[in-house]
């Protein structure tokens, strides 16, 4: 018998394992994905939690409300319970419940990367305040910069797991506070056009940053129209108190329609109870109390509800990012925001760890599992933070967007339908070459269900060796130099950026 020749076969052969080694054209979990099956609390126990929570707002009241507040509380209803505390009773708060914005866009730049909050869609985003850096080239912590502020964005506007940016470091060589709001903001601009978030240090500030918003967004007034940046503002102190310069903060941000996330951040043991009930009910009516004061002024403006439970290490003092409580409580925070109906914010993969080791893989991947299973729709802090939110590590950045791949693919579980149970090609591959790997339903699955990994290693150990035994640390930094090497975007057009130098110090 003649034999067949071999050049074709190889030729398809090699064309398929082509085809095989490329990456999916389609995402096949991108952010949105939706969370909710992780529920740590029960029906009975998320209402003890609300009926504590209602009653310290009525009984106990908060405290330092700032006169301005004040007036508006009491005309809607809040009474004076005397010692300077003002009380808010339970058909309030209700009130704010029902009035609250239940689901609203976060707005890109670049319409394309918008961002829809609410419900149990999941997104993972960044924050904190980090004042070191870890330094791509020592390995070891240093004070940040304002450049690192510019290539921390500028990495992150190209991670397609990162849905939204918020300064994850504070520029410490910028020691005047205008100029700080400034050129963060500034930074924020020029590198990306995802939607962001800023922190003003004062009220004052606010006007003259969105006329910078405002030369971006194509001219005065533009920005209010769709605003493509949220504040980070923390009008309550725990425990129970309101901080006057936050609030004033507020009043300002809902002149010019800027979408906020309303920061609780009480620490177990030390700020609010070390039972984790006791701070779940506190840390719940302190985050409530911000509720009622936004939709007082002006009901259903934009709020997230940003319920950010914080531990402490009880044996030291020392500020606690990851562990089992940490992740608990997040979560449960995720569960009650949800159920209220409000959109939520939780912080987590704030992991203690300094390196990028061991410690900082099972922190980071248990709370941010945790509160994306929970339903949290914006996570917090769960790009590039370390050593307790002290650092944030360009290394982290890379890590972190594959970690948020996994888990929005976890989210997104198992469709079963007719077609995917697969009978027919379980019947046709048995009878047939007796495996699956050349079968249509095959390639159709590897693009449509399966995420591959950008950076982990799945490599023989041979070739993993060959290849210079790198771990992840080591990938995830060749990774960063790549991409801050060639990723420059220039998303301000010269006339903007000449605009905006000439009306504020624009540093770098």
């Amino acid at each position: 018998m003649e034999q067949r020749p071999n050049k074709p076969r190889r030729s398809g052969r090699k064309a398929r394992l082509t085809a095989r080694a490329a990456p999916p054209k389609v995402n096949p979990a991108p952010a949105g994905q939706i969370g909710g099956a992780y529920t740590p609390l029960d029906g009975p126990q998320m209402q003890a939690i609300l009926d504590t929570a209602l009653r310290l707002l009525a009984e106990l009241g908060m405290g330092e409300v700032p006169d301005r507040l004040q007036a508006d509380l009491l005309a809607a209803g809040a009474v004076e319970l005397g010692n300077g505390r003002i009380g808010f009773p339970e058909f309030m708060v209700q009130q704010a419940i029902s009035d609250a914005a239940k689901e609203f866009t976060l707005y890109g730049r670049d319409p394309d990367r918008d961002i829809h909050v609410g419900g149990a869609r999941v997104y993972f985003g960044t924050g904190g305040a980090a004042v070191n850096t870890l330094d791509l080239d020592s390995g070891l912590y240093r004070p940040s910069t304002l450049q690192d502020l510019h290539n921390f964005t500028r990495l992150q506007d190209t991670l397609d797991n990162v849905a939204w940016f918020t300064r994850c470091c504070i520029a410490t060589d910028v020691p005047d506070m205008f100029d700080l709001d400034v050129n963060t903001a500034y930074a924020l601009l020029r590198n990306t056009t995802k939607p962001v978030a800023t922190a003003f240090t004062i009220a004052a500030h606010v006007d003259p940053i969105i006329k910078m918003f405002d030369i971006a967004a194509g001219g005065a007034g533009a920005f209010a129209k769709r605003p493509f940046c949220k504040a980070h503002i923390s009008p309550v102190i725990s425990p129970m108190r309101f901080g006057e310069d936050a609030v004033d903060v507020v009043y300002k941000c809902m002149e010019h329609n800027i979408p906020m996330s309303c920061i609780t951040a009480a620490q177990a043991g030390a700020t609010a109870p070390a039972t984790l009930a006791g701070f779940l009910a506190q840390s719940l009516a302190e985050t409530l109390a911000s509720l009622v004061m936004v939709n007082v002024i002006s009901p259903g403006f934009p709020m997230v509800f940003s319920n950010w439970p914080l531990v402490i290490d009880l044996r030291s003092g020392a500020f606690a990012g990851g562990g089992g409580e940490t992740t608990v409580l997040n979560a449960a925070s995720a569960q009650l925001s949800n159920w209220l109906g409000l959109p939520s914010g939780v912080a987590c993969s704030m992991t203690d760890a300094k390196a990028i080791d061991a410690q900082y893989g099972v922190e980071k991947g248990m709370t941010s599992l945790a509160a994306a299973l929970a339903g949290g729709n914006l996570i917090y802090e769960s790009s590039g933070m370390t050593a307790a939110l002290l650092g944030a590590s360009f290394e982290a950045f890379i890590l972190d967007d594959e970690m948020h791949a996994m888990t929005y693919r976890a989210l997104r579980g198992v469709e079963v339908s007719e077609e995917n149970l697969a009978f027919e090609t379980i019947c046709n591959s048995v009878l047939g070459a007796g495996h699956f790997l050349g079968a249509d339903a095959t390639y159709q699955a590897m693009e449509r269900d399966y995420h591959y990994p950008k950076l982990a290693d799945r490599e023989q150990p041979k070739t993993w060796q060959d290849r210079g035994a790198k771990d992840a640390w080591n990938r995830a930094n060749s990774r960063a130099r790549d991409v801050l090497n060639t990723h420059h975007p220039t998303y301000l057009s010269p006339k903007q950026d000449q605009d905006i130098r000439a009306m504020f110090n624009i540093l770098d």
